[in-house]
C-alpha cells in the first residue's frame, strides 16, 4: 500500500538555530525601536506606556518568524523550521494582543491617532519583508518611521495631547532616517563598494537646519540642535576613510550610543 505524502522534510531538533527563527536578523533594529520606548516612557511614565511598549516588542518580534512561515508557505514545504516558526508567532502575536487591549485599558487618553499615522510606512515595511527585501533602503525607512511613531503612542496614553506628540515623533523619526542613510553609506563604503558621502552629510544638514528654525520658533531648547550638530560630527568622522575600518558590530555599538545620546537631548529639549 502506498503511503501518503508527507511534505515535511525531516531534521534533528539541533539543525534548527532557535535564535534564528524567533530573533530578527537585523541588530540595527532592536536601537529603532529602544529609543521610542525610552523617549517616551522617559517623557510621560505611565502603565499604559508600559504596556504599549511590550506590544510593539510583540509586534517588532513577529516578523523574523512571519517571514520564514510565509517563505515556507510559498514554496509548498514544511520544514522543522516552520513549526518552530508558527509557534513564535503565536506566541509573539499573544503578547502583542494582550498587551495591547491592557494599554487600552488603561490609557488617560485615546493614543490612537499615531499610530493609525503610521499604518502605511509599517505596510511597506511588510511589503518588502514577504519579499525578502527587508534590507531595501524603502524598508529600512518605512520601519524606523513606524516605529518612530511607538513614542507618540506613549506620550499620548499618558495624557499629552495630539500635535505634540507627533512633534516628538518628527524629532525621533528625523534622527532615525539620517542615521540610517549615515550607516548605509558607511557600509558600503567599508566593503569597497559605489557610495557618495555626500548624500549622508546633506541630510544631516538638512535636519540640523530644521531643528534650528524649531529653536528660533521656540518649539525646542537648544539640547535638540546641539544633539543634532553632534550627529553631523559624528556622520563627517565616522565617513573618513581610517574610520571604515571600524568592524561592523562595533558600528553598531556606536549607533546605539548615538540613539542615546539623540533620545537624552530631545528629552530635555522639548
Amino acid at each position: 500500500m502506498r503511503m501518503p505524502h508527507n511534505n515535511t522534510t525531516a531534521a534533528p531538533s539541533a539543525s534548527v538555530r532557535l535564535r534564528l527563527v524567533a530573533l530578527p536578523v537585523e541588530h540595527g533594529g532592536w536601537g529603532m525601536l529602544g529609543a521610542p520606548i525610552l523617549l517616551g516612557l522617559w517623557l510621560a511614565p505611565s502603565p499604559a506606556g508600559f504596556w504599549l511598549s511590550l506590544a510593539a516588542l510583540g509586534i517588532f518580534l513577529v516578523r523574523q518568524p512571519l517571514k520564514l512561515v510565509v517563505s515556507d508557505y510559498r514554496q509548498g514545504k514544511r520544514y522543522l523550521r516552520t513549526a518552530w516558526a508558527e509557534r513564535f508567532l503565536l506566541g509573539y502575536s499573544v503578547i502583542a494582543l494582550v498587551a495591547s487591549v491592557m494599554a487600552f485599558w488603561q490609557a488617560i487618553a485615546p493614543f490612537w491617532q499615531p499610530i493609525v499615522l503610521a499604518i502605511p510606512f509599517a505596510i511597506g515595511l511588510l511589503y518588502y519583508d514577504l519579499r525578502k527585501q527587508s534590507r531595501q533602503l524603502a524598508a529600512e525607512l518605512c520601519g524606523s518611521v513606524a516605529m518612530s511613531a511607538l513614542v507618540s503612542a506613549i506620550v499620548m496614553a499618558a495624557g499629552w495631547s495630539l500635535l505634540p506628540a507627533l512633534f516628538i515623533w518628527l524629532l525621533l523619526a528625523m534622527q532615525t532616517v539620517a542615521a540610517i542613510i549615515y550607516v548605509r553609506v558607511r557600509l558600503r563604503l567599508a566593503r569597497n563598494q559605489p557610495a557618495q558621502r555626500t548624500p549622508a552629510l546633506l541630510i544631516h544638514s538638512v535636519m540640523l537646519v530644521v531643528v534650528i528654525g524649531f529653536l528660533l520658533m521656540g518649539w525646542v531648547s537648544w539640547p535638540v540642535p546641539l544633539v543634532f550638530a553632534f550627529l553631523i560630527v559624528r556622520c563627517w568622522l565616522g565617513l573618513l576613510p581610517h574610520s571604515l575600518a571600524t568592524p561592523t558590530p562595533l558600528v553598531g555599538v556606536q549607533e546605539l550610543v548615538v540613539s542615546l545620546v539623540t533620545v537624552t537631548g530631545i528629552r530635555f529639549g522639548v
